[in-house]
């Protein structure tokens, strides 16, 4: 009977969830990263023992990690190194350098923002090459390691795609390992609730608009 894993990322570090085929009980490994806030972890489906996650701190910044062993163990691809409460964490594998100048896209309130990192949102292993990953970050863009993650390099036409912060889903085209697709989403301004003289009233909302590109990777 085959096996089952389950990969969870939380405010408070990660988790590995195992159990059999019929689902009756589950082993809990963890937390791993205590402390941190994990905002994604992805197995790669050619070898599953690799397996990527995203780490991020208020203090630290963002941190990938990378294991080999099916997270028993894990490493900074670029090496570990002292964690520095000021500036970027330090290692190549948590460097995302947005390509050329990348100019300045529209904030929430609607004016102009220049395009700074923040965090990885998602991480999407390839679907033919172990040491292949992409990542969808914010400020909006998508970038791909073609070396297990110790090495970033920004696709910058997807920045192109205007209305977005956030890359939040990035897959691989089974059928064309040169086509990648993802989703992106913006929160908008809040809509303005009706006066309370108003015969009906509506609570403010909070309105996510949503984008999709497919991009032809070269």
């Amino acid at each position: 009977m085959s096996g089952v894993r389950v990969l969870v990322g939380t405010a408070k570090g990660a988790f590995i969830l195992t159990s059999d085929g019929k689902r009756e009980s589950w082993d809990i490994a963890g937390p791993l990263f205590a402390g941190w806030t994990v905002y994604h972890m992805k197995g790669s489906p050619v070898d599953s023992n690799r397996i990527y996650a995203s780490q991020c701190s208020d203090w630290f910044g963002q941190v990938i990690q990378r294991s080999s062993d099916g997270g028993t163990t894990w490493e900074q691809p670029s090496g570990d190194v002292p964690m520095e409460f000021s500036g970027a964490p330090p290692g190549a594998s948590n460097k995302f350098v947005y390509e050329g100048n990348p100019g300045t896209h529209m904030w929430y309130d609607g004016t102009p923002h220049p395009w700074e990192f923040k965090r990885v949102w998602h991480l999407e292993p390839s679907l033919t090459d172990t040491d292949t990953v992409y990542a969808g970050v914010e400020d909006a863009a998508i970038f791909r390691s073609t070396d297990g993650a110790t090495t970033w390099k920004e696709l910058p036409g997807l920045r192109d795609q205007r209305g977005s912060e956030r890359f939040r889903r990035c897959h691989d085209d089974c059928r064309n390992p040169s086509h990648v697709a993802v989703s992106s989403a913006k929160p908008r301004s809040k809509l303005k609730a009706p006066s309370r003289h108003a015969r009906s009233s509506t609570r403010s909302k909070s309105v996510t608009q949503c984008c999709a590109a497919r991009s032809e990777i070269t």
